[in-house]
């Protein structure tokens, strides 16, 4: 695949991004040297690999959702909040 300005236009273009012009060569540079990397991936000889190796049948193993609270850990966190009160910090009001 070759990477070229036209290229990076069209990226700009479908990510809603604008790289700006002193940043261009850079950009395009470093877009082929991921695109040779996976060129080079492609090359690997993966016939003797089984497509699911990966994968296994054992599934995630879950454990039970309990919530509990440790106070002394909600207390050594709000000692450090300049303003606080029963338990919460206390922020001033951003929205009118």
């Amino acid at each position: 695949m070759q990477v070229d300005d036209a290229l990076l236009t069209k990226l700009e273009k479908l990510s809603f991004l604008k790289v700006s012009e002193d940043k261009r060569q850079e950009i395009l540079t470093q877009l082929s040297e991921i695109v040779s990397f996976v060129d080079n991936l492609s090359e690997l000889n993966t016939d003797g690999v089984d497509d699911k190796f990966a994968m296994n049948n054992n599934a995630t193993t879950l454990r039970e959702d309990i919530p509990h609270c440790n106070i002394e850990v909600n207390q050594s966190i709000l000692k450090h909040a300049p303003l606080s009160g029963d338990n919460f910090f206390i922020v001033p009001k951003i929205i009118e």
